[in-house]
């Protein structure tokens, strides 16, 4: 673990810490359903059989985790919005009290608008969810504006498409594979139709969510080097393009639904300008050609007809989620997007970053989050506009398909007492931004 004080970051940096509705409210049964409750009644799709009705009750507790964030000392707290919640009704009042108790605790609030918790009966293979999704927007920016500055549209619709259309994995549940593009599609288009709501609302900090991490091609050999390239095209590039630049990469454009014409007509939405650019990063991915075998990756089965292949990074520490530490990979991913957008890439968030470890005692994420955060600093260092830092996550919670089985929070949850107790992390990291705010001597 790293003793070295940690260089001080620009002023003004946003230091904060993050969650999602689904995976810490509960409450279920004063919200409709959404496309995860149907997925977890499912026999077999959650590890432990769990389910998110109850998660850590942050519906009923809320108060008491505000109180947590206010003596972490972090300057924002990323929730997301449950789309579900607002459809029924009274279901804002619960995010109005929300906004109003993180105010009061001097913590800036920065909604996340969809993050994954679709209501249950709409289909992101439609378009018209787009539309719904917008009108929705609006009804929250129209109750929660007048507190909140900062906001984000979609949380990582990479993985929401990838996971939830086309393995199958996560809600809804799809097997489609490379016929889930569509809903890469709509989700983009609801972003840009959302970034419009928004502005049409007044808001003047508008930003999304997306994973993303460099891949590495699992050796020099033309086939891997083909297959890394495709890879990256498709979790990354496919995301990022239309937003930076208005283009899909070439060829990509042809496969979204509608018309080269209306595909055009929705990029031009979709590239909306952005005020910043928030990105989730985990790890690398290391790839290579097809092996004609299905691969267990992640938690995740990756089947053989896949024009790819994801290998183990070897030599390097693993979390609990069995997910590689590489923290210069940050530092890689940052400097290749300004090299690859250049002017077009806003200023960065590090919207999402974190790892799954066991114990209060938890020195194996101090050192993770150390190391991610001196590799942020590099890239600072190096030029890149960044502009905060969320960890990924105050409170340990329901990890989706996992169920409660991965534990990222600073603050460790019962969940049978819904008791919180915080870890070491939480003690270092609330140290760590009390440094950074001291005024240096000199």
């Amino acid at each position: 673990m790293a003793t070295d004080a940690m260089p001080r970051f620009p002023d003004g940096f946003l230091w904060g810490v993050s969650t999602s509705a689904h995976q810490i409210e509960g409450a279920a049964g004063l919200r409709g359903p959404s496309v995860w409750d149907a997925f977890t009644a499912e026999p077999g799709r959650v590890k432990d059989g769990s389910t998110a009705a109850v998660a850590c009750d942050h519906y009923h507790r809320y108060r008491e985790d505000v109180a947590l964030l206010a003596d972490l000392g972090v300057d924002a707290y990323r929730f997301s919005v449950s789309w579900p919640r607002v459809d029924s009704p009274g279901g804002l009042d619960f995010y109005d009290r929300l906004v109003d108790e993180l105010c009061a605790a001097g913590v800036r609030p920065v909604p996340t608008l969809f993050h994954w918790d679709l209501p249950a009966g709409l289909d992101w293979l439609e378009r018209d969810t787009a539309a719904r999704f917008a009108q929705y927007v609006s009804a929250v920016a129209g109750r929660l504006g007048d507190r909140v500055g900062k906001w984000i549209t979609l949380n990582e619709p990479a993985e929401h498409t990838l996971l939830g259309h086309a393995l199958g994995v996560h809600a809804p549940g799809r097997e489609l594979l490379f016929d889930a593009l569509p809903a890469a599609h709509h989700q983009l288009l609801a972003h840009g139709l959302a970034v419009r709501a928004l502005r049409a609302s007044g808001a003047t900090d508008v930003g999304i969510a997306n994973s993303h991490g460099p891949t590495w091609p699992a050796s020099d050999d033309p086939a891997d080097r083909e297959a890394a390239e495709f890879y990256d095209l498709l979790l990354n590039r496919m995301f990022a393009d239309p937003l930076l630049t208005g283009r899909y990469p070439q060829g990509i454009g042809d496969l979204m639904p509608g018309s080269a014409e209306r595909v055009g007509a929705d990029l031009e939405i979709i590239a909306e300008p952005l005020d910043w650019y928030g990105v989730n990063y985990y790890a690398p991915t290391r790839v290579g050609a097809p092996q004609g075998a299905e691969i267990e990756f992640g938690g995740v089965t990756l089947p053989a007809e896949l024009p790819f292949s994801v290998r183990e990074i070897e030599g390097r520490p693993q979390t609990d989620f069995g997910w590689p530490v590489v923290p210069e990979g940050l530092t890689e991913l940052l400097t290749g997007f300004r090299d690859r957008y250049g002017d077009r890439l806003p200023p960065v968030v590090i919207t999402e970053n974190g790892c799954s470890y066991e114990g209060l005692d938890d020195r194996d994420r101090i050192a993770y989050l150390d190391g991610h955060l001196r590799a942020l600093h590099r890239a600072v260092e190096a030029g890149v506009d960044v502009r905060g830092y969320f960890v990924w996550s105050l409170l340990d919670n329901f990890e989706w398909a996992e169920g409660y089985a991965r534990r990222f929070g600073l603050v460790h949850v019962d969940f049978t007492t819904l008791a919180r107790t915080p870890k070491a992390s939480y003690g270092w990291f609330r140290e760590l931004l009390a440094g950074q705010r001291r005024t240096p001597v000199g």
